[in-house]
């Protein structure tokens, strides 16, 4: 079975990876990172359209495999193995994505980090998160974010 961690290159995602490595038998792994396609942009912003570079494509898939590069290379040096990567185009929305990628992969866990948001800013900016765990139908790990100590 293949574990797959969902991967933006956040610090929150940082931590799902180390949290997975840490905590999880060495599985096969795979780092997804998924980039919004500017058709799915302009689909989802249509009033942007205007300040929308199309230009940017190309540099968008080329950031997005780029940190699911970085990701794997975590994921690498924090002990996990048979570790792989992919850039996916989201066609519809980030969680699906990965849901669907999950699927295709027939991954035995989904790893993921959280923003940590709640209240109003979570219902305004939603959460990818929480929408993979209500969606797949398989494991779902939430790592949330780390808490600054004071010393």
């Amino acid at each position: 079975m293949t574990i797959l961690v969902a991967y933006d290159g956040s610090a929150d995602s940082r931590g799902a990876i180390e949290f997975a490595a840490k905590h999880l038998a060495a599985q096969p792994t795979l780092v997804v990172t998924v980039w919004e396609p500017l058709l799915v942009q302009l689909r989802k912003y249509p009033l942007a359209a205007g300040a929308i570079d199309p230009g940017t494509e190309d540099e968008a898939h080329a950031q997005a495999e780029q940190h699911a590069r970085e990701g794997a290379e975590l994921a690498m040096a924090a002990g996990l193995s048979e570790v792989s990567y992919r850039a996916v185009a989201d066609n519809e929305s980030i969680w699906k994505t990965i849901v669907d990628v999950a699927d295709e992969v027939d991954a035995s866990l989904i790893v993921t980090g959280s923003r940590g948001l709640a209240g109003v800013r979570s219902v305004l900016l939603g959460s990818v998160s929480n929408h993979v765990l209500h969606h797949a139908n398989r494991p779902t790990l939430i790592v949330p974010p780390v808490k600054a100590t004071s010393r």
